[in-house]
């Protein structure tokens, strides 16, 4: 049985993620498991974080207001959107949700890179959450492939089309958020640059796959005027 305890900040292989549609539950934590003849149960809190900090997984502690747990967290938060996206657009039947599966797995990449800030880290820890740009070469081919499909975009739409188009706009300013809590992490050095290069090309496939989702379905976007 896998538990699943903690925000992942371990690398997930993305070769084997590729092969199957749910399998990155892989998580880093420091509680211990039961060991062959006990019957222990992992507990989901440790007390750790009561006194307002938290580690990274470089094994420093700092306090939880700390521009990389902010970026950690807007990252799971846009993770959760995705998620919640991904339900609607099942229910619809799209098949683009695969891809919705390997963008989930791969935030969990993006999480391990921030919580590895370079000052603190060693040379195991950077081999282990290293982030590269071929996934943001995916996202760019698969926004190709959504706007051949699509009319050309000639007005400003606001997020609309349907509950699943909608929830993926939603997840699409969640995603802006992550990008801009994650640049000065960037900017000084502590966590790789295709991590930010990821996040800004995503929310231009989260806002592509909304529209697509909304043509599909026979939804019309809304269309921005100016109130009189």
């Amino acid at each position: 049985m896998t538990f699943l305890i903690k925000l992942a900040y371990f690398r997930v292989d993305m070769n084997k993620v590729m092969g199957v549609q749910r399998s990155c539950a892989v998580v880093f934590t420091n509680r211990r498991y039961a060991t062959e003849g006990e019957k222990k149960t992992p507990k989901i809190y440790t007390k750790t974080g009561d006194k307002g900090f938290s580690s990274t997984f470089t094994g420093e502690r700092r306090p939880k207001e700390d521009l990389i747990f902010e970026a950690l967290g807007n990252t799971d938060e846009l993770s959760s959107a995705i998620g919640l996206a991904r339900e609607y657009c099942l229910d619809k039947g799209h098949a683009f949700t695969v891809q919705l599966d390997k963008i989930q797995c791969i935030l969990q990449d993006v999480g391990s890179n921030i919580a590895t800030p370079r000052s603190s880290a060693r040379d195991s820890h950077i081999k282990k959450t290293e982030f590269t740009n071929s996934s943001t070469t995916n996202l760019e081919n698969w926004i190709d492939q959504f706007t051949e499909e699509l009319p050309p975009l000639t007005n400003f739409i606001l997020p609309s089309g349907g509950k699943s188009s909608a929830a993926l706009h939603l997840a699409r300013a969640i995603c802006r958020r992550a990008e801009r809590s994650v640049a000065p992490i960037v900017r000084s050095g502590e966590a790789d640059q295709d991590v930010a290069k990821f996040l800004n090309r995503l929310s231009d496939y989260l806002f592509t796959v909304a529209r697509y989702t909304a043509m599909k379905e026979g939804e019309k976007d809304t269309i921005y005027k100016r109130p009189q």
